[in-house]
Parts: C-alpha cells; sequence; structure tokens
C-alpha cells in the first residue's frame, strides 16, 4: 500500500544535477511504498505560457520553430541524464510529446483560459516522462501515471475543483494494484474534465494540493514536499538577511500563512491532509539529512509557539482598485454585494479588502484581462481607479515597527492592521 507521497517542485527538477540528487533521495527510500509527484521541470511553465502567447498573437500560425528552445531545454538534461544509447528513444517520446501540443497550439479560436489547460499541462507530462526513464534506467523499477486519468475536476480551467467522489474512486486502485518495491511517479498541477477529455489546471503552484488529494484519497501517512531551502522559514531568504527556520506548526496557522500568501504551500494544501490528520513534512532537497519542518495537528509547542515568530510574506505584481459609487452613496451592503458577485464571477481572489464609506478597495494577483472586465461590468455604478505593479506586504504576528525596514521609502498605498496581522500595499522597489 502506498503510504508516503514526496512532491517535487520544479527547482528540484531544473536541471540534470537536480533529477540525480531527486533519484538518490528516492533510491533511499524506495521501500517505503512512496507515490512520487513531479512538477515541470525549472521555470518551463513560464515557456509554455509564452509560447502560447506568441501563437494566439498570431493566429496560431507559427513554424515548429516556436518550440525550439522547449525542445532544447529538455534535450540538454536527457543528453547530460543518459547512455549515449539510451538518448534518442527518450527524445522521440518528448518529440511525441510536442508534437501533439504543437497541433493544440494552432487552434487559437478556443478560450484562453481552457487553452491555457491544454497547453501547460506538457511541462509536467515531460518532465515526468524523463525522469521516469532515467529512474527505470538507474535500476530503480518506476510506474508512470497520467494524473489526467486520476485527479477528475470540474470545468473550471485554471483553477480547477477536484471531483472528490470519482477522484477518489480511481486513486484508490492504485492501492489494490501497487507492488511493493515499485515507485509511482505522476505529475502534480494537473488533471482533466471526465472521461480524461480536458485537460485542467489546479491553480498555479498546484502541485502541493495534487500531493494533498493523492494522500487523501490513499490515507497516505506523511506527505513531503522537497524544497530548496532547509525547510519552514519565517519568510523568503531572497528578501530577508536574517529568517528562522520554524520546527513545527498546526494546521490552522498553516492555512492563514497560505492564505495571505506564503509561497511555501499551496493555499488549497492543508484541508484534505487536515481532514485524514495526515502530517505534512517541508523538507530540503539540498540537505536531505536536515530534520524537516512538520505542519501537523498538534498545537505548536510552547517553545515554538507561533505568536511568538513573526512571518513575512511578500507578493509582487499586484493591482489596487478603488472602487467608489458614481451617485456617492454609500458603500453599503447592496453596493459591496454587486462588487463581490461580480469578483465571484470573474474568479478575482482579493489578498487584502478595505472599506470606507464611499470607497472598497481591492488587492489581487494582476490579470489585465480581469482587471478590464471589472471595470466593464462596473463601470456604469461605479468610478473605479486602479494602480498597477505593487507588491503586498503582510506580517503575521506583527509587533510595532517591525514594516520600517522593508517600505522604507517607499509610497504606502494602503495599510491595514489586525491584532495578529499587518498588511500594506505599497509601490514596488
Amino acid at each position: 500500500m502506498i503510504r508516503k507521497i514526496y512532491k517535487f517542485g520544479g527547482a528540484s527538477v531544473k536541471d540534470a544535477d537536480a533529477v540525480r540528487n531527486l533519484k538518490q533521495i528516492v533510491e533511499n527510500h524506495k521501500n517505503e511504498d512512496i507515490l512520487l509527484v513531479v512538477s515541470a521541470m525549472g521555470k518551463m511553465t513560464n515557456a509554455f505560457e509564452k509560447v502560447l502567447a506568441d501563437f494566439r498573437a498570431n493566429d496560431g500560425q507559427l513554424g515548429w520553430g516556436a518550440m525550439c528552445p522547449i525542445m532544447e531545454f529538455h534535450e540538454k538534461i536527457i543528453t547530460d541524464l543518459f547512455e549515449p544509447d539510451k538518448i534518442d528513444a527518450v527524445i522521440e517520446k518528448v518529440t511525441m510529446l510536442l508534437i501533439e501540443l504543437y497541433e493544440k497550439l494552432q487552434d487559437t479560436h478556443k478560450a484562453y483560459d481552457y487553452q491555457y489547460d491544454q497547453t501547460v499541462c506538457y511541462g509536467e507530462l515531460i518532465s515526468t516522462t524523463i525522469i521516469a526513464a532515467y529512474l527505470n534506467e538507474s535500476g530503480i523499477p518506476t510506474r508512470w501515471l497520467d494524473a489526467r486519468q486520476y485527479v477528475i475536476t470540474d470545468d473550471t480551467f485554471r483553477s480547477a475543483n477536484p471531483d472528490w467522489n470519482e477522484t477518489r474512486l480511481r486513486i484508490q486502485k492504485l492501492d489494490a494494484e501497487h507492488i511493493r518495491g515499485l515507485v509511482c511517479l505522476t505529475q502534480g498541477f494537473i488533471g482533466s474534465t471526465n472521461g480524461g477529455k480536458h485537460a485542467t489546471t489546479l491553480g498555479r503552484e498546484g502541485s502541493d494540493f495534487t500531493a494533498a488529494i493523492f494522500a487523501n484519497c490513499l490515507d497516505a501517512e506523511e506527505v513531503t514536499i522537497w524544497k530548496d531551502v532547509d525547510g519552514l522559514l519565517n519568510a523568503d531568504p531572497k528578501r530577508f538577511k536574517e529568517t528562522v527556520k520554524i520546527p513545527h506548526i498546526s494546521y490552522s496557522e498553516a492555512i492563514e500563512l497560505a492564505f495571505y500568501g506564503a509561497s511555501i504551500i499551496h493555499p488549497k494544501t492543508i484541508k484534505p491532509l487536515q481532514n485524514k490528520n495526515i502530517r505534512l513534512n517541508v523538507q530540503s532537497f539540498v540537505h536531505p539529512d536536515m530534520e524537516p519542518s512538520v505542519i501537523d495537528g498538534n498545537p505548536s509547542p510552547i517553545t515554538h509557539h507561533p505568536s511568538s515568530i513573526t512571518h513575512h510574506i511578500v507578493k509582487d505584481n499586484q493591482t489596487l482598485v478603488s472602487i467608489s459609487p458614481r451617485d456617492f452613496s454609500f458603500m453599503n451592503e447592496h453596493n459591496l454585494k454587486t462588487v463581490f458577485e461580480v469578483c465571484d464571477e470573474l474568479r478575482i481572489h482579493a489578498n487584502m479588502m478595505q472599506t470606507s464609506a464611499l470607497m472598497l478597495s481591492l488587492c489581487f494577483d494582476h490579470d489585465d484581462a480581469k482587471r478590464e472586465a471589472l471595470m466593464e461590468s462596473l463601470g456604469k455604478m461605479f468610478s473605479i481607479k486602479y494602480n498597477e505593479n505593487l507588491q503586498l506586504y503582510t506580517i503575521r504576528h506583527y509587533e510595532e515597527g517591525q514594516e520600517k525596514a522593508f517600505i522604507a521609502g517607499r509610497k504606502i498605498y494602503l495599510e491595514q492592521r489586525s491584532r495578529a496581522t499587518a498588511q500594506f500595499v505599497i509601490e514596488n522597489a
């Protein structure tokens, strides 16, 4: 029976050396009945987004050359990983996948969100094809699974919701089929509508959620997310000089951090684990012998109580929209209902909101199409102003003055403080 789920993100499979490191980790744990959930390699999702934009800008009329950067990136990894007599067979598999994608990219008359999901899923399909071949060649028997046949969702493209009943039926069959010592390998981030006809994605960085879905349906003991940091940190070490590793936090605290945008875990990851009391480890793939950070249902020990640790979370590329009634009426419940219904319809998630007598301010992830649709839908009733290219800086377990070093010299567009949290919408550095 499969009891442990290991998730490897893009950074942990970004090049040949990273894949070799993954192989070593798997080799050390191959007898523990594990399932691997793997993302696209490196920043390949961005590359697939770019090729989609190029094809749509040219009505699908681009030659095979548009695919070359993607092909060359994966070819280099394959050449570095495999013996000369094995290279061609793996390259052929990847080429066939890219030919499938090339044909789909020419049909640009579909809705963007739909075509997006049919495009970017190939990042995960290619990465897992390469890694499965490498593990098998390295003497680690590995079964490649197509996540689109297991994670069944609705048709909310780019942010699909699992059909838990159908997904559970499909995933639970894996236990009955599982052979001890055989490593299972599948893709994060992707699923499909019922019948597998149309690929879907679970939202950007959704591979964590995939791992949680499999863990929940398999009643796994634990999920381990392998990261390029030493565990769960209280801040991004690329932005803040002094960071602290957090040995343990509760599910509820993890949900709070994910809600505010902590990049260490996808916001939807915790609930499926909490429902089955499944432990989540955040572990370094650079230093795999180091103790992981643990997220579970136990309250944090007094010595590491969440209130004693300040968390700093920064979300880039934010849009701030200010909405006011044109008739100068109050921003009352009726007007708020109108605005929120439109936001719900457009799938605009507010990372921060603030209300005054005459204005509602919403801060959300940059999306030109959604912002323009919001303005068009509300423009007759409301006056709307917006600012772009902003940052949202959140301090969890805030103490007075902690924001000064990070926001020094920058314009503050909006700020909000509660008992435990302070948020600032600020100009980009």
